[in-house]
């Protein structure tokens, strides 16, 4: 789960209460997760969805990026960005890389809380989960599932 804001951070009470909500959502009977912690960013980082991540559709013309282009920002920049702002092959607008359209979500975040290996039968969290670690975390969230 990372913050809507891509800059926003929480206090580090907030991110453990979060964190202890989490890992209690896969606390069942049967259910397990590997590791639930909270992750602090100095710049805005790629949350990425790994293997889930199939196309890259621009905001602007509806064109097809690619993740080859993708792939090439994170070589040549690294994972974490001083601003957003990239201009897009297809039509050479300036657009920002949470703008983008990705068939299944990836974020941009200095926060995350991470659920490594879920086994319950619905790992996501359903909407009122996470609103509860948007109460607790005290801004908005979205999830990111990732498959590597």
């Amino acid at each position: 789960m990372i913050p809507t804001d891509p800059g926003w951070q929480p206090t580090p009470e907030a991110a453990a209460a979060a964190v202890a909500y989490v890992a209690s959502l896969f606390s069942g009977l049967g259910d397990a997760v590997e590791d639930v912690r909270p992750k602090f960013y100095d710049r805005v980082t790629l949350i990425d969805a790994g293997e889930y991540t199939t196309q890259i559709t621009c905001p602007r013309c509806d064109g097809d990026i690619g993740l080859p282009w993708l792939g090439e920002l994170v070589r040549e920049v690294g994972q974490s960005f001083d601003h957003l702002d990239v201009t897009v092959p297809c039509c050479c607008a300036v657009v920002t890389l949470d703008s983008l359209r990705y068939e299944e979500p990836i974020g941009f975040a200095r926060f995350e809380v991470s659920a490594m290996n879920p086994t319950r039968a619905n790992y996501e969290l359903d909407a009122e989960e996470l609103a509860r670690v948007a109460d607790l975390l005290g801004h908005p969230v979205a999830q990111v599932l990732a498959h590597y």
